[in-house]
Formats: C-alpha cells, structure tokens, sequence
C-alpha cells in the first residue's frame, strides 16, 4: 500500500502503545517558561504523526474503495487511535490550560484549546469515532454507483458526461438512466442519515447544549458569525443572487429554444456547441494546468511542479475510486495531496485549480512551528481555493500554455461566473436544509419530511428549474450532496468564501501582483488570527450583506458582458 509509511506495521502503528511512552511523558513533564516551547513542539511532533498516518490512511482508502487491507486499517486506526488521540490531546490541552502562558503567534490556537477544552466529553469520542466510520459509508455506496450506457460499465461521473451532448434526447437519456441507478440506494441512505443523527444528537446533550446546531457551531469554531448570520445570507441571496439567476437562466432558455429547463438543461452548451474537451490525457491535463499557475505567480507554479514530481497528485476517474476532490495534507512532511476524479471536462480544469489553491495554503503555512497554528477556518480555506479559480482562470489561454483558444476561453469564464451566481441559491438549500434538520430532529428522522422540506426550500431558491414527473428525483437531491452525510453545516463557508474570493479576483484586475501578494499573506497566516483579519489581510472583508453580494454580483455581470462581447 504506497501511501503508508515505508516502516508502516498495523501490529505497531495501529496500536495506542506505539504512542503511549511519549504522551505520558508529556502529561507527566514540569512546565515552566523555559521548557513550554520545547514542550509544545514535542506535542506538535507527536499529533503530526498520528494525523499523518490518518491523512494516508484514508487517501489509501479513497484511490481504492475496493482495497479491503485498507478499508480495514482505516477502520482499526478510527476505532484505536483516534479516540485515544482525543484523549490524550485533552489531558494535554488541560495542562498546558493550566500552565496559562503561551508563545507568541498562539492566541488563536490557544482560544480555540480553550473552547475544544470546554466542549470535551469522554463519552463523545466513541460517539464520533463511531460516527466518522459509518460517514464513509455514504462514499462506499455512492462509489459503487455504476450503470450501463453503451455497451459498458461506466461510472456515474462518466455518464454524467453526456449532460453536456447537444442532443436534448440523449441528455434526458442519461440524466434518468442515472438517477434511476441512484434512486436504487434511496432506502439505504435514508437508514444511514437516520444512523448519523443517532450519533450527532446524543453529543450535544453530553456536551450539555439544548442542540445540535449550537453544538456543531462551537465544535466548527464559528467563532465570527452565529446561525442568524446564515439566515441572513440566505435571505440576502433570496433578494440579489435569484434575480440575476433568473436573467441567466431566461437567456438559456431562449438560446435553446424550449418553454422550460429541465434539470438535463442546465450543463449544455446554450448556443449547442460541443462540450469544451480541454484534454485527451493526464499529463497533457497536468502540465497545462502547470503553465497557468506558473503565470499567476512562478513561486505558486514551482509548489505545483513539487507535488508532480513527488507524486502527490491522484487526477483521473476510475472505477472503485472514492467520488468527488479534496486537498489533504500529509502534516510530518507538510505537504499537500490532491485527490480527484478528471474525465476531460472543464470542470476538471476547475476542480483542479480549486484543490490547488487549498495545496498552496499547505506550502505557504507550512512555516509555522506548531501543527496548533495550522488549523484554519474552513471559511477561508474556501477562499484559498476559489480565488486561484479566478486568478488563474485568466490564464486559460492557449498563449499562456492554457487549454483554449481566446474565444473558448471566454466561453469557460463565462460558464464559471454564471456558476457562481447559479451556486449561491444551491448553497442556501443546502445549508437552510441542514439547519432545519438539526432544529427539528424528530422530524428529520423521517425519511418522508427530509423530501418534503428539501423540495420547498428547492422551490424557493431555484425557481428557474422544471421538474415536472420528477417527484422522486428532485425530492431525494439531499441524497446528492455528501457533505450532509459526511460533514454536517460544512458548506455555506463556500458561500462565504465565493465572496472573499471575487474580491481578491477583483483586486487583481487593477493590481495583480499586489493583490497575489495579499492573497498569499493572508495563506502564510495560517490559524494564527481571527476570520476576518484573514480576509483583511488577503484583501477582502468578511461580510455577507445584501450590499456585499450586490456588488459581487455587479462584477460578475459586468463581465459577463466582456465575455459575451469575445465570445
């Protein structure tokens, strides 16, 4: 298994005694102000091998959901070692609490120590070990998710190739051989989601909260805005985002010609051009990719080309390889992974600059001495990643080593700001779903109102959609979106992230070098300060008010225009 440590051994490294000398030492060892940062570094040490080997264990699991060794070590590391992790980080959390005096750069760390202090309940962490492996459940079902198109066995990512083919019947074809393979798991899924809020529930009630939504916020560390904050969002993007969502969407509909979009509409071409196929191989995919980011800034482009060279890139779709991207870290060597499923598509493009945007936050944070100040809001990260969308999308061209000539170029932009807008009302279902679910738990436990309530928020916020004869299907759409099952409340931090990230985009149309300088200042930071000095120091402002959307919305309508003028 290449992805674990050369002298990895599960009879070793999978058993609490192979860490246990070095943690009683810790607990045991006199502080005083000469030795804590000695101190703290050992602790640092001992949790980066411990993550380290969590972060290659499951990117072992995720390449191939079929490896059974992997799946079964991955499993005896979240049963064994995680929970005694937890432990041993709250006893040593307690005592350097107690100890009271932290170096210099450790305020955030040490403000979040104190609320992880707080939250901690011995009979959680078999709670959320539990938890954390029936969450991968959800990626081994929807992974095994393949159907037939052809002639051959394809996976749904594959199949959903075809969204793109010019040809109406086609698109419909395989939108519902696909949805019909889905709708097979549907039983399964809403016995697992029922399983999982078992598991959530009961943790808030140790940890003493009147419910889960408080409990998930303290233990997200949301310290910088509050569940009314998200209400506010989503009424904000009620007011500004459908609007201009709706012009985009009556523009399709009038280049396609039809009466309604159908759920099958929404990714074709509107003006019936082929799909962009901006690669035929993997390497061509990569060393394009290379070139952009080289232009955006060469100190970027170099982080890119390490990771190539010592193979920390996993790019193409497979059969038995876990859905969906990530950007992981390995934290002993402080280097990044990325994780994906390509299938020659721009949103590979996308996904690729997105989970590289996250790798250079790994690069440029990677200074820091404790593994404490590594920990950054996921509301920023978010921002990492979408900014280098925007930053090196100006770099799409042909001229630049990119992967398209000046007019297709203008076509994927203009596909990628209309998906920003169109993104915001997804994301507000999403997250007003979570919140519901979580405010009425006992209702949640019926697979029945989960459909019912998904399908009025859907109403509400995608308005532009047709789904007609598609009750099942657009009632199960929470069955699609994995951070319900896996993460729960990670995902309006993309919405909020989208904000900081056109604002770093919109910096750098006036002064780019300046702003790439900003945006990389606010990486190398780190967990070291609060969320809205990350964004201050990047360039943006943490805000998520009607007048910050509109005028995010205004930059991409404008250039919208510059697209549709180049087109």
């Amino acid at each position: 298994m290449s992805w674990l440590p050369k002298d990895f051994s599960p009879e070793t490294n999978l058993s609490w005694q192979h860490y246990e000398s070095r943690a009683e030492a810790l607990a045991a060892a006199n502080l005083t102000a000469a030795s804590v940062e000695a101190w703290l570094k050992q602790w640092s040490e001992l949790n980066e091998e411990i993550e380290d080997l969590g972060s290659r264990l499951w990117v072992a699991k995720t390449v191939d959901t079929t490896d059974e060794k992997a799946d079964e070590y991955l499993k005896r590391f979240l049963e064994v070692i995680e929970p005694e992790s937890k432990a041993m980080n709250q006893t040593l959390k307690s005592k350097f609490l107690d100890f009271g005096t932290a170096p210099s750069g450790f305020e955030i760390p040490l403000r979040n120590m104190k609320s992880e202090a707080a939250l901690y309940r011995d009979e959680n962490v078999s709670l959320q070990s539990e938890e954390a492996m029936l969450s991968t459940r959800y990626g081994d079902v929807v992974g095994a998710q393949t159907v037939t198109w052809n002639g051959e066995e394809v996976t749904l990512l594959r199949l959903d190739q075809n969204l793109q083919n010019s040809d109406r019947s086609i698109r419909e074809k395989a939108w519902k051989v696909g949805m019909a393979r889905r709708l097979e798991d549907r039983s399964t899924l809403n016995e697992l989601f029922v399983q999982l809020l078992e598991l959530r529930l009961p943790q808030a009630q140790n940890a003493g909260y009147a419910n889960y939504v408080d409990f998930r916020w303290e233990q997200m560390q949301r310290f910088d805005y509050t569940p009314e904050d998200c209400e506010q969002f989503h009424d904000s993007i009620e007011k500004v985002v459908i609007p201009a969502c709706q012009k985009i969407a009556d523009r399709r509909k009038k280049s396609l010609g039809y009466e309604t979009l159908r759920p099958w509409d929404f990714s074709v071409d509107p003006d019936q051009r082929e799909p962009l196929r901006p690669f035929s191989s993997n390497d061509e995919f990569s060393s394009k990719a290379a070139s952009m980011l080289n232009h955006v800034d060469p100190e970027l482009g170099n982080y890119y080309r390490v990771m190539e060279q010592e193979g920390l890139l996993d790019l193409d779709n497979r059969k038995g390889k876990a859905p969906g991207g990530y950007c992981t870290a390995f934290p002993i060597s402080r280097r990044p992974f990325i994780f994906m499923n390509a299938v020659g598509l721009h949103r590979d493009v996308q996904t690729l600059l997105h989970e590289a945007g996250h790798a250079f936050h790994v690069f440029e944070s990677a200074h820091w001495p404790y593994t404490q100040q590594l920990n950054v809001n996921t509301e920023f990260a978010e921002v990492a990643s979408m900014s280098m969308e925007l930053l090196a999308g100006d770099f799409l061209e042909e001229q630049y080593g990119g992967y398209y000539s000046k007019a297709d170029v203008a076509r994927a932009r203009t596909e990628h700001l209309e998906k920003i807008l169109m993104f915001w009302p997804y994301m507000a279902v999403v997250d007003a779903f979570q919140h519901w679910v979580y405010r009425n738990p006992e209702e949640a436990r019926d697979h029945a109102k989960c459909d019912a309530k998904w399908v009025d928020l859907w109403d509400r916020f995608m308005p532009w959609e047709d789904w007609s004869g598609l009750e099942n299907e657009k009632a199960t759409g929470w069955h699609r979106k994995l951070h319900i099952f896996e993460i729960p409340f990670y995902y309006v931090e993309y919405g909020m992230a989208q904000l900081g990230a056109l604002q770093v985009w919109r910096n750098s149309l006036t002064d780019r070098a300046g702003a790439v300088k900003k945006y990389r200042e606010g990486l190398s930071a780190g967990g070291t300060i609060t969320l809205p000095e990350m964004f201050r120091t990047a360039g943006a402002s943490f805000a998520f008010d009607t007048q910050t959307i509109q005028d995010a919305v205004d930059l991409i309508e404008t250039k919208l225009e510059e697209y549709g003028a180049e087109a």
